[in-house]
């Protein structure tokens, strides 16, 4: 995960609201140093917060973690090795097969 790119996603969505850092940090129970290191991307964001956060300023967790996720096409291609890892060569031909059928289908 970016922590720069979700802090600055943190920051925007709270200048929007007109929010101070030290409201926010009130609001969700941090403190305002906190929140600062987090949208300079400085420190990480532990789940909790980011809960309370995108609670408070009214937007989705996948909203202020979308330009944050790192190497997505990475994480897609570990994951296609992983369901084909050890398979035989006629398993993966049959995997392949079901894919592109899904993928025809879709067309």
């Amino acid at each position: 995960m970016n922590n720069a790119m979700l802090g600055r996603r943190i920051r925007e969505e709270r200048r929007k609201q007109d929010l101070t850092q030290e409201k926010l940090a009130e609001d969700v129970n941090v403190s305002s140093p906190y929140i600062g290191q987090i949208e300079r991307g400085e420190r990480s964001i532990s789940l909790e917060t980011l809960v309370n956060v995108s609670n408070r300023l009214g937007v989705t967790i996948d909203y202020l973690l979308s330009d944050s996720l790192d190497n997505q096409n990475e994480y897609l291609r570990q994951l296609w090795v992983k369901l084909v890892k050890n398979r035989t060569e006629k398993e993966q031909a049959m995997i392949i097969s079901v894919v592109k059928a899904i993928v025809n289908g879709l067309e």
